[in-house]
């Protein structure tokens, strides 16, 4: 649905479920209502045959169906008007009508007109040609009122179907004198001119818009009689009296500050009246804050930073007190002894939460594999040898000690055979004479070769000799060099 060109809701085309008169998304969403009766099947010969129709703006009027149309919610009519005639969509009818009329106190009297008949294309399309005329007017319109200096505000522009007719919409502080706007009008525009003055309440719900809370405003969707709002009710409320936070696009205060006021005013019946601070041997205790709905109050000492919050209960036992001259304590207890009784129960209390919420130690399951019966008598069976083990004593020695037996019966037995050698029957060793990777090799006076020449084999390369015995760590390379 494409969006309307005069207010900030959808343009009127059938859309939605396309049921045409159930759902009430047939035109512009401004002011819908929904029918829950239309489904019930109230007989024809009771039904009430007043129709409410919907208009430019959420504008809503009754018009008597003395014809017995067959109409649906959403459905175009030609309604008669004092000064012609006027298409609008039907938004509600049935008894609903009946119990609107009464809520807004409408008599059914010979002052409501009638409904002529269902619009056609013809008047659709002549009503399209007198609507797309309104903008261009309002801009027009606004371009005089600037030109006479007149303190007024023109918000909207509504032309009636038979384009004979057009009501400028205005908004102003003071009494405005617009004869001479009125000729001029209609002069330029040769049609009657009808000058209606809305508050800025009505004049927000005309316009549309989107409030603080994320939704369409209140007073452009539903809400049609504006109430009173005073600062009283943000005061019963705990809130700030900060002008810019209380009050909506109209400039006004909000509406939706009377929605919970009633709520409020039931809860705050329990909640005692301070008229003073109260009395105690820490000092005067201020009230600080005051929860309506948790019966709590915050009371501080001399004006300290720190606050305590109290019951609603405990403040009247202190203000009875006080008023029979007994000063308490402090704000949770009467008397010094009793401090101590309140500390011990709050440690307790400390020492069960601590019980409470112990992470206890989770013992490690051991990991036992499945037995199957029958399984034991099969390897029973299978190996008649073997037989359960007995239980071990567990030596404590070291193996050290427990291996001296064993090798002294191995030395009975093999006398030959001896371990570990004398000192002296060992082989000594020669020291190896390892070649300096980094000394040239020695040379005859004569310039002949030296008597072992290194073989050209792969094993006895310089190469591999330097591979195989790196240097010391400790050994200076430089050390041995002739230069």
């Amino acid at each position: 649905m494409s969006g309307c060109s005069t207010c900030s809701t959808s343009s009127g085309g059938t859309g939605g479920c396309q049921n045409n008169g159930t759902c009430g998304t047939s035109d512009c969403n401004k002011m819908n209502s929904f029918d829950w009766l239309s489904h019930l099947g109230i007989p024809q010969v009771d039904n009430f045959d007043i129709v409410e129709v919907k208009f430019k703006g959420g504008r809503k009027e009754y018009f008597r169906n003395v014809d017995y149309v067959s109409l649906n919610t959403g459905d175009p009519v030609v309604v008669d008007v004092p000064s012609g005639h006027h298409i609008g969509y039907v938004s509600l009818q049935g008894e609903l009508v009946r119990l609107q009329m009464q809520k807004r106190k409408i008599r059914n009297d010979d002052n409501i007109t009638r409904i002529y008949r269902l619009a056609n294309e013809k008047d659709i399309e002549k009503w399209e040609e007198a609507k797309n005329r309104e903008i261009p007017t309002l801009y027009r319109c606004k371009q005089i009122v600037d030109e006479l200096g007149l303190q007024m505000k023109m918000s909207d522009v509504e032309y009636q179907a038979d384009n004979s007719k057009a009501t400028f919409y205005y908004s102003a502080e003071d009494r405005v004198d617009f004869r001479e706007l009125i000729k001029i009008l209609a002069g330029e525009f040769k049609i009657r001119v009808e000058m209606r003055q809305i508050s800025l309440r009505q004049e927000a719900g005309r316009l549309g818009g989107i409030g603080v809370c994320g939704r369409e405003l209140c007073c452009s969707t539903w809400l049609v009689d504006f109430k009173n709002v005073t600062t009283s009710a943000a005061r019963y409320q705990n809130l700030s009296l900060n002008p810019s936070k209380l009050s909506g696009q109209c400039g006004r205060l909000k509406c939706c500050l009377n929605y919970e006021l009633d709520t409020y005013m039931e809860a705050i019946k329990d909640i005692p009246s301070i008229d003073r601070p109260l009395q105690t041997e820490q000092g005067p205790a201020k009230l600080q804050k005051t929860d309506i709905f948790r019966k709590l109050m915050w009371f501080s000492y001399n004006n300290d930073n720190d606050w305590h919050s109290i019951t609603c209960e405990r403040v009247k036992e202190i203000q009875d007190l006080n008023e029979k001259g007994v000063n308490v304590f402090n704000l949770q207890v009467d008397k010094a002894d009793e401090l101590e009784d309140l500390a011990a129960q709050s440690t307790r209390e400390l020492e069960l939460l601590d019980k409470k919420f112990a992470k206890k130690k989770k013992k490690k399951k051991k990991r036992t594999k499945d037995f199957k019966p029958g399984e034991a008598e099969q390897k029973t069976n299978s190996n008649p040898s073997a037989a359960p083990k007995p239980n071990r004593v567990k030596d404590e020695s070291s193996p050290a000690e427990r291996a001296r037996p064993a090798r002294a019966d191995f030395q009975e037995k093999n006398p030959s055979a001896n371990p570990q050698p004398n000192r002296e029957n060992r082989r000594k060793k020669k020291p190896r004479n390892r070649p300096n990777p980094n000394q040239k090799p020695s040379t005859n006076s004569q310039g002949a070769e030296p008597k072992n020449p290194p073989s050209q084999s792969g094993d006895n390369s310089q190469e591999n000799k330097k591979r195989k015995f790196p240097p010391r760590r400790n050994q200076n390379p430089n050390k041995g060099s002739n230069e």
